[in-house]
């Protein structure tokens, strides 16, 4: 097998072998602790621009199962201790290794992922590359950044999926890069959903009459989205508004608020996060490297949800926006599910409820 490394931008080496496509891989190096779901890891849209590090040590067991597929493959690279070559699963479709292949994702196995685990937990999130020969000039690693990942996770024309069963509401969702997940969440509990794309006007959200209006994720510094922010300063207030993710971010800024860059984020399925309205500790899924700062929507948001380890903010309640947002993943796919209710809240909004 095919001799390749992994090199970091603070000049540390990782001999392995390769696997996946052939080329180089240049991104932001995360890691990502969960012990199942690699398939809806490598296919959410908000791992644009990154090389995704899967901390649990065996990968690829179960196979390829498209039917699982949260949209589009946009990783950089990928690191894994182990990659099975010969899965078992009766959903299985093909290898893992041909999945990368065929989306051009090159890879790296075989190297320490406890090792890099500790140093990124360390020093922080840095850039990475997955290549045949080591460079002798890191300037190319170190000056790489995440850009314009929001316009490429984002579909490109407005989309709309029915409700399963009576219709209840319409939902218009703007699409940052969003998960199939969130559509589905949606249907499950009667709404037809009509996605967007990012660059969608208020003004034309607006003429589709919806009863509410669902911020995605996605990928990226959220303060880069400024066109994105200004239509939702023009949305809020007019309608029942549900964030996550980016959406959650995005919100916070269109109100006033700040983000902040975290050392090295939240991702993986075992997350805990607690309601301080009622003392309640949830295990979450999350994908971010970026934090509302609370204190910098104090006025017009309420505290809602913390991350009990480090307790970054992870959910805001604006009652007088008739907005909610959470950093989490209430529709998590392979799970958890413990926060799905909040899709239940916003459906209750648009049905005229209060704002619990």
């Amino acid at each position: 097998m095919k001799k390749t490394y992994l090199v970091l931008n603070n000049g540390r080496v990782f001999e392995g072998t390769r696997i996946g496509a052939e080329g180089d891989g240049l991104g932001e190096l995360v890691f990502t602790t969960g012990m199942t779901g690699y398939l809806e890891t490598l296919t959410d849209p908000s791992y644009a621009g990154q090389i995704i590090m899967q901390t649990f040590p065996l990968i690829g067991n179960y196979g390829v199962i498209p039917a699982d597929f949260e949209g589009p493959c946009l990783a950089k690279g990928y690191v894994v201790r182990e990659l099975c070559e010969t899965p078992s699963n009766f959903r299985s479709e093909y290898a893992l290794d041909r999945f990368l292949k065929e989306h051009g994702i090159p890879g790296i196995c075989g190297v320490d992922t406890r090792a890099l685990t500790r140093i990124i937990r360390e020093e922080g999130v840095m850039n990475a590359l997955i290549c045949d020969e080591v460079p002798t000039d890191l300037t190319a690693i170190q000056s790489y950044a995440v850009l314009g990942g929001v316009a490429q996770a984002s579909s490109t024309e407005p989309h709309v999926f029915p409700a399963e069963g009576a219709e209840k509401y319409r939902v218009a969702l703007l699409d940052y890069g969003a998960k199939h997940h969130i559509v589905e969440s949606l249907q499950e509990r009667g709404c037809r959903v009509t996605v967007l794309p990012h660059d969608t006007s208020a003004e034309d959200v607006m003429a589709l009459r919806p009863d509410g209006l669902m911020l995605s994720n996605g990928p990226g510094d959220p303060k880069e989205n400024v066109f994105e922010i200004e239509q939702l300063k023009k949305l809020m207030g007019k309608l029942p508004v549900f964030g996550i993710c980016l959406g959650h971010q995005l919100a916070a800024l269109a109100l006033g608020g700040e983000t902040v860059k975290l050392k090295y984020g939240h991702r993986g399925a075992n997350q805990p996060v607690k309601d301080l309205k009622t003392g309640r500790c949830f295990i979450t899924s999350q994908n971010h490297g970026y934090a509302v700062v609370a204190e910098s929507v104090k006025d017009i948001a309420e505290l809602r949800y913390i991350n009990a380890n480090d307790f970054s903010c992870e959910g805001l309640d604006y009652p007088a926006a008739r907005c909610f947002t959470v950093q989490f993943h209430p529709e998590a796919s392979a799970g958890p599910h413990d926060t799905g209710f909040l899709f239940d809240r916003f459906v209750s909004m648009m049905g005229g409820e209060s704002h619990a």
